[in-house]
């Protein structure tokens, strides 16, 4: 099963940014939709953005043109550029790998990193 390693979380004052990572291990990166949820205290994890192997992209409403999603296959690594953080946006942010059905390959999920945007 892939192991995935988050980074990149911190404090920021609103308007700033950060950049998160996710590196994975193993071999189901490259075939895999990759992710990035969030979860607030009190409040249900939610999807922010995901990224699939040809780089077909989504992201919730609430961070379309604030937030970019991208992968680098060579590296095994998801990125996550933040750009305009809001308060609303503090949160615990976990990266996710979503493997294609008909594999051996399980989903997998990040560790967490948190990040705080003080207003």
């Amino acid at each position: 099963q892939a192991q995935l390693v988050d980074s990149g979380g911190g404090l920021v004052q609103a308007g700033g940014s950060l950049r998160l990572s996710c590196r994975a291990s193993g071999s189901a990166f490259a075939i895999s939709t990759m992710g990035w949820y969030r979860q607030a205290p009190g409040k249900q994890r939610e999807l922010v953005a995901h990224i699939s192997t040809a780089g077909s992209t989504y992201y919730a409403d609430s961070v379309k043109g604030r937030f970019a999603i991208s992968r680098d296959n060579a590296k095994n690594t998801v990125y996550l550029q933040m750009n305009s953080l809001k308060p609303d946006d503090t949160a615990v942010y976990y990266c996710n790998l979503d493997p294609p059905p008909g594999t051996d390959y399980e989903a997998a999920w990040g560790q967490g990193t948190q990040v705080t945007v003080s207003s």
